[in-house]
């Protein structure tokens, strides 16, 4: 009699699906293990930015409208996450008083930055003979009589991940309050001629954005 292979068949299919059904988890739990992995490069932590102090060269307000300075600022940079690195494309460093630009900008060379590593930075940002707006004028001759000036040190620039692979650029915006007293040199620790450091140690705030 011929040999009925039909329910063989049938025994075969029976033995596949648990394998199918394990091959079936395995994969899932593979891409959910792959995912978890790259939590750190998806959102990885933004950079943390302290400003160390401010040395003050120049900060001449020569009529009620035109602003001469020049600062050397120092910034530390520390990356908090454990596995991702950081690209510094390029960052552009500039002082602002009341939401206006008061000096040209400075470009800081591009950085790869090592994860929980800290990075320091001491660029020169001056500005000559810079219009400012009346307004701003005024209340910096008040600022004068009263002593502080609440300036903003601020840093744009673009940035890249890397962990196993590198991401696409993110803008960053660092913004850094640096309340000084130029026009008192007791107010800091003079550190050459007409040059007056004034140690601050401000949390900078932070953004990141595509």
């Amino acid at each position: 009699m011929p040999e009925d292979c039909g329910n063989h068949g049938c025994l075969r299919n029976i033995k596949a699906k648990p394998v199918c059904i394990c091959s079936g988890i395995v994969v899932v739990v593979l891409i959910v293990v792959v995912f978890l992995i790259h939590i750190p490069w998806l959102w990885p932590t933004r950079p943390r930015f302290i400003l160390q102090d401010v040395t003050v060269f120049v900060f001449n307000l020569s009529s009620p409208h035109l602003l001469t300075t020049t600062f050397q600022i120092t910034i530390s940079a520390r990356n908090p996450n454990p596995k991702t690195g950081i690209y510094y494309d390029y960052l552009h460093v500039y002082a602002s008083y009341m939401d206006q630009q008061i000096t040209f900008p400075t470009t800081i060379p591009p950085t790869y930055q090592e994860h929980k590593e800290h990075n320091v930075w001491s660029p020169f940002v001056y500005g000559t003979s810079v219009s400012i707006a009346p307004l701003n004028g005024a209340a910096l001759s008040c600022e004068q009589n009263g002593g502080l000036v609440a300036l903003m040190i601020c840093a744009d620039g673009r940035v890249r991940w890397k962990f196993w692979i590198v991401s696409r650029r993110s803008h960053l915006s660092i913004r850094c309050p640096a309340y000084i007293n130029p026009w008192n040199q007791a107010a800091g620790t003079i550190v050459g001629e007409n040059a007056v450091k004034y140690t601050l140690a401000t949390k900078c705030s932070v953004s990141v954005s595509v």
